[in-house]
């Protein structure tokens, strides 16, 4: 079920709840009849409890305008040099990087 906004000339806007397949069908305004236009509106996104999406939204809308201070640098796992392939006959007629 998806909530609609219709808008009526006379009495304004007014809320509909109706399934998806009917989103075309017209509205009539229960006060006087007149058929109402529906209203582009913004989704009504629903999210059940804090969950990690809400969180991450929530972190980096407050970094916007408070930014964290970085005290160290982050910690990358395995900091020895990367080993390198030992120099072979045929390895000398590749190009080097």
């Amino acid at each position: 079920m998806a909530i609609y906004v219709n808008e009526c000339e006379e009495h304004g806007r007014f809320e509909v709840v109706r399934p998806m397949a009917a989103a075309a069908a017209p509205v009539w305004c229960a006060t006087c009849g007149v058929v109402a236009r529906r209203v582009p509106s913004a989704p009504r996104i629903v999210t059940r409890g804090q969950g990690a999406w809400t969180a991450a939204l929530d972190h980096a809308q407050k970094s916007r305008f408070e930014p964290e201070v970085v005290r160290s640098l982050p910690v990358a796992g395995d900091m020895r040099p990367a080993r390198m392939a030992t120099l072979t006959p045929a390895l000398c007629g590749l190009p080097r990087p």
